[in-house]
Formats: C-alpha cells, structure tokens, sequence
C-alpha cells in the first residue's frame, strides 16, 4: 500500500495498492526539513519492499535497497562457525558458491549427522628446514614428506581437546638411499616402540597419528612400509 506524507498539512494518508505488498513513500520536494537517512523518517527495518519518489535523497535509496537485500538475513559472519548465523537466515553467498563449485573458507559445525556422496581430504606436502618438518593440522588431513636431511617433526595446531582429529603421513626416502632419519614427537607407538623407516631408494612408509585432546597425546600406528 502505498504511504503518502502531505506537504499542505503534514498528515500521513494509508491507502491500498495492487495487492503486491509493496509500500511507496511519497515525500513532498520542499517544506519537511531535512531528509538524508532513514532514521529521519522513522524507519528502522522492515522486510518490505520500499520506494520512494521525488524529494528523497539518494541516500535514503540506498539504505533502502540494503534493507529489502538482507531484509531475511539477520547476521552473517564472514568466516568462523555457521552457527554465527542467527535468526532464520538464507543461505549465505560463500555456501552457494561452495555448493556450485567455490570455496567455503570459514568452518563449519553441524549439529546432527552429516551424510555425503563423496568425502575428500585436503593433501599437503611438507618440507623440512633446519632438520626441522611441522605438520600443520589446520593445513589438511593427509600429508606426506620427502627426506632430504636427518629431521624431527613437530604437529601443531590440532583442535581443542574433546574433538577427534586424525591424519596419515606418507614418508618417503630420497632417491640415492641415504637413510636419513626421523625424530619424532611424543607419540604413543604400539608395543611403545617407533618403527624403522624403510631406508631403500624412494621407500614409501606411511603412518596415521590420532589425538582426541589437543594434541597432548597422539596414538600412532603403521599402516604399511616398504611401499613401491
């Protein structure tokens, strides 16, 4: 319906329109002072749509079109958890992006079972410097290492105690055999102690280390050595 102001005697006159649910604000060109914002009118938020003719600022337009564009979108967190989400939003831009194809860059919690058609993992490969390797945990779950020197590993920025987090590391020898070894960091082994690295050329071991309380404590075990 549109909503008229008067300029001859200041009153506000409601009358019906199409049917559309749609509101004009009809505001006279001299005689109501200044008008340069929302707030000027009274207007705080609405889910309508709202438009305005002649006499009203550009300003005023464009805080319009913001209302009518997340009139249905209380807050949006540009990353961290969904959960930032309140009220009874839509579906943000970054997960329709992400559902066609894009990235989502924040993290996500889901509440109740989660069933997908396909489950990937991010892969990293990591380098040593200094005889030193850090696996960073917030990088990727599956890794891999190709010796170049004698190393001791660090795993760093796992999550916080109370959530499972699980990661394979592929080890792999350098192609002249040189043997190079691995320290790593306290890691519970089965039967309490760390396996022998394959030492031929190229020699692929892979090992999958588990922690449930931020890392103060990570099981290891073997899933196979001597991989062509």
């Amino acid at each position: 319906m549109p909503l008229k102001l008067n300029s001859a005697s200041g009153s506000i006159t409601i009358s019906a329109q199409d049917g559309t649910g749609n509101a004009d604000i009809t505001l006279p060109r001299s005689g109501i002072g200044s008008v340069s914002t929302l707030s000027d009118l009274g207007i705080t938020a609405t889910s309508a749509e709202l438009n305005h003719t002649s006499g009203v600022t550009s300003a005023i337009q464009t805080q319009l079109d913001a209302k009518a564009a997340t009139s249905s979108l209380s807050t949006v967190a540009t990353s961290g958890a969904y959960s930032d989400l309140t009220g009874t939003p839509a579906i943000p831009t970054d997960f329709v992006s992400a559902a066609s194809g894009g990235t989502f860059s924040g993290a996500v919690d889901v509440g109740g079972e989660l069933i997908a058609d396909s489950y990937n993992e991010t892969y990293a490969a990591v380098t040593s410097s200094t005889n030193a390797t850090t696996v960073n945990c917030e990088a990727g779950n599956a890794f891999s290492h190709t010796l170049t020197e004698n190393t001791t590993f660090t795993f760093s920025n796992p999550p916080a105690s109370g959530t499972a987090y699980t990661f394979s590391l592929e080890l792999i020898q350098d192609a002249s055999a040189s043997g190079y070894t691995v320290t790593w960091p306290t890691v519970t082994w089965p039967s309490g102690t760390a396996p022998t690295l394959t030492a031929t050329a190229s020699g692929v071991d892979l090992f999958v280390f588990t922690t449930t309380d931020g890392g103060t404590t990570w099981r290891a075990m073997v899933a196979a050595q001597a991989l062509a």
